[in-house]
């Protein structure tokens, strides 16, 4: 197999190449919960020592993968000609797993990431590639209008101060009337950890993640920065097998342990 090589990728964008083991590990299984021969081609391609950055690969960001298809899934059987915009969306194959045929998908990341996700995945008239951050909110202008609104964002609000998070929503409750929007965070006691230098292997330091909050905190947080939101939810994350399975649910409904662990929200702005 031809192998293509990974440009001196650090900080933030560095973090597509953790995210994208993690997929393509629970892809290759015949239990895993998601199926995503695009992912697993691209993980094979890149010239990359996963397992010596990362570690072992493991199912979290599978899970993470499934529980976002699952929410773009129903919002396109309801939005056939919805439009999707994926925030940081790196080397996720999403689109390739779900589609409409008159969907529009957006795809907006730093430039740095951007140029690796065309090595593998072509832009066209209905999956366009933005390259800027997800605060440059310019990428709303290319937004249609009058059409439904998805957006998600995955593993990345956490990299943003609060402040930057704050002023995301705001922008986007303004000029996105009734649009959805998925995003996962953690908890603050990981954010400090990430603040004074989380090793997550000896050859691997993760980017600073400056925005933890606890479960508890995630809706009156919100409603203090966006007061007339119209929906706010939080999605399950379970372990999809084994005695984790189990036990994930029980430790999910423990409400001094749940406010521990990271989590997957679900907003609807008001308006459209």
């Amino acid at each position: 197999m031809t192998t293509s090589h990974v440009p001196n990728l650090t900080g933030v964008p560095e973090t597509m190449l953790w995210t994208l083991h993690n997929r393509a590990s629970e892809a290759a299984r015949a239990d895993g919960v998601i199926r995503d021969p695009l992912a697993l081609r691209i993980h094979r391609t890149l010239d990359y020592d996963y397992e010596r950055a990362f570690g072992p690969a493991d199912y979290s960001h599978g899970v993470r993968s499934a529980i976002f298809d699952a929410e773009l899934c129903a919002f396109l059987d309801a939005h056939p000609d919805g439009v999707i915009v994926n925030l940081g969306e790196g080397l996720e194959t999403q689109r390739f797993r779900l589609d409409s045929e008159r969907s529009l998908w957006l795809s907006v990341d730093l430039p740095e990431a951007i140029a690796i996700r065309e090595r593998f995945i072509t832009a066209d008239a209905r999956h366009l590639h933005l390259a800027m951050s997800a605060l440059d909110t310019r990428w709303i202008d290319r937004v249609p209008p009058g059409r439904a609104v998805y957006v998600t964002a995955q593993g990345l609000l956490m990299y943003f101060d609060p402040e930057a998070v704050a002023g995301l929503l705001r922008e986007m409750a303004a000029r996105l009337p009734g649009a959805w929007f998925a995003f996962d965070h953690i908890p603050g006691w990981l954010s400090r950890r990430t603040l004074r230098g989380w090793w997550k292997t000896p050859h691997y330091r993760t980017p600073e993640m400056p925005w933890g909050i606890a479960r508890h905190r995630v809706a009156s947080t919100l409603r203090g920065w966006v007061p007339d939101l119209a929906e706010i939810g939080a999605l399950d994350f379970v372990a999809p097998r084994g005695a984790a399975r189990p036990l994930s649910w029980l430790v999910a409904r423990l409400p001094l342990v749940r406010r521990m662990l990271p989590g997957i929200t679900r907003v609807r702005f008001a308006g459209g």
